[in-house]
């Protein structure tokens, strides 16, 4: 395939097109999380613990520009924002699940067991 343009960013191939738009660290637990279920800002700070409150922020505008996810506001003090999945994040969601899959499985062959890194991450 050509290389193309997407805004003044040059792509090599689809793979990496749709990993810009849904790559990095944080962007596929916060679409996994809405995938079932409507969820507020705090709510998915507190399901995501590790996350700044500045790259949640900043995930979530950037999911919501690319229409992966959508944001309501309500006109109520204090004000409450829901987010919640869209038809382009539920397609996503196909290929979330079989990379989570195919991580469980390379953590099986490399001998990591989940209850070592959760011990892990509360010894922190």
């Amino acid at each position: 395939m050509p290389e193309f343009l997407y805004n003044n960013k040059l792509y090599y191939n689809p793979v990496e097109f749709a990993m810009d738009r849904i790559g990095g660290t944080w962007k596929m637990p916060i679409l996994w999380r809405l995938k079932d279920k409507v969820m507020r800002y705090g709510e998915l700070k507190k399901d995501i613990p590790h996350i700044t409150h500045k790259m949640l922020t900043s995930q979530l505008r950037e999911l919501e520009e690319e229409g992966f996810i959508s944001r309501e506001v309500f006109p109520v003090v204090p004000p409450k924002v829901e987010y919640s999945i869209t038809q382009r994040g539920q397609k996503a969601i196909v290929i979330v699940d079989t990379i989570r899959n195919y991580g469980l499985d390379l953590m099986k062959e490399f001998g990591v067991e989940h209850s070592k890194v959760t011990k892990h991450k509360k010894e922190k």
